[in-house]
């Protein structure tokens, strides 16, 4: 594979321009970018066979960032290749307000796409590391998306500072809206998510309509939501996957939660409301294990959120049966507003315990 040197200046369109030349007209190798803040007038697409690496940094913060001043909603960079690497890079994605079912827009990075005008091909082997990323408007777009027709996928060492959730995997399908798929659907599979670390952000990360995940070692503190287990809106119902049924073989370890929110820190849910027929169907989780976490309930965030009557609650579990937690902490040492049990200021959920019996 060639490497690249890539010169950026402060004109948005010729940077785009630049680093679009290259990837399509090369055939894939390493494009590496200059230390500086630098602005695209639109997101660019990386297809196959590229590795995108800003300058080299040590231990220290990355010196290479990528925006956008284009409002029309498109990932800084949208990954639609396999074999793509994407690190020592960091990302100020621009203000966007894509709404409900916009999950992949406005990003800093997007992998796959949620909705398909045909059947497709899988995008595998993909790696994040070593990335940041700021959003300085209100928390209405993702930072980081993980859609449809990916498998193969590593996010490791990542750094999300604001934005509404810092990675959302999401199943996607064949479809011309949410309310008219007609299958397949296609549920990211094979992912590691490890290190990390979302701060300021409404939602730390959830896992829709996926199999075979392991998430560990992540921080997150200042979040609304810690994160979400859940089963998609239409569940498995166009899915076609065979011995490898959505919901099954999914590990969340070693995660600390520091949430602000008014309801809970992870909810873990098994029923779902199709926006096709608004049947309500129930995914049965199998070999799911949420493990070795603390969760710390902050002061509210937002002064009169909530329903003084409900009690915040660390987990919440919906219709979720298969689901294990073990070592699950609270430590309400930071709220002294908290209610609950305070043995040492510290309660524990009894290891073993199936969710859907508590």
């Amino acid at each position: 594979m060639t490497d690249h040197d890539l010169t950026l200046t402060d004109d948005p369109t010729a940077n785009r321009q630049a680093l679009e030349q290259l990837l399509t007209t090369a055939t894939g190798g390493t494009l590496r970018l200059p230390a500086g803040t630098f602005t695209l007038d639109r997101g660019v697409v990386l297809g196959s066979g590229w590795t995108l690496r800003g300058a080299a940094h040590g231990d220290g913060p990355v010196t290479t960032w990528l925006t956008s001043s284009s409002p029309d909603g498109e990932p800084v960079v949208h990954v639609l290749g396999s074999r793509v690497t994407i690190q020592d890079i960091g990302f100020l994605p621009p203000p966007c307000a894509p709404g409900e079912h916009g999950g992949d827009r406005g990003t800093a990075i997007t992998i796959g796409n949620y909705l398909y005008p045909a059947e497709t091909e899988w995008i595998e082997d993909v790696q994040i590391r070593r990335v940041e990323v700021e959003r300085r408007d209100e928390r209405a777009a993702n930072c980081v998306a993980v859609m449809g027709a990916v498998r193969d996928i590593t996010i490791s060492d990542v750094s999300i500072v604001g934005g509404c959730t810092g990675v959302a995997v999401h199943w996607g399908a064949v479809g011309d809206g949410v309310d008219s798929i007609v299958g397949p659907s296609y549920h990211p599979h094979h992912l590691s998510i490890r290190d990390l670390r979302v701060s300021d952000a409404f939602e730390g990360f959830y896992l829709s309509s996926v199999h075979d995940v392991v998430v560990d070692r992540v921080h997150l503190s200042d979040v609304e939501i810690g994160f979400r287990l859940l089963p998609g809106d239409n569940t498995d119902r166009f899915h076609s996957g065979g011995d490898n049924p959505v919901g099954a073989r999914i590990r969340v370890s070693g995660a600390h939660v520091g949430w602000n929110g008014p309801l809970y820190a992870v909810r873990i849910a098994g029923w779902g409301r199709s926006e096709i027929d608004q049947t309500v169907r129930v995914l049965e989780y199998r070999d799911v294990v949420v493990r070795d976490c603390t969760f710390v309930p902050l002061p509210l965030a937002r002064a009169g959120t909530g329903d003084p009557q409900r009690s915040r609650s660390p987990i919440v579990v919906e219709q979720a049966s298969g689901v294990i937690l073990e070592a699950i902490r609270v430590d309400l040492r930071v709220d002294p507003t908290a209610t609950g049990p305070r043995h040492d200021d510290q309660a524990e959920v009894p290891a073993h315990q199936p969710a859907g019996q508590r």
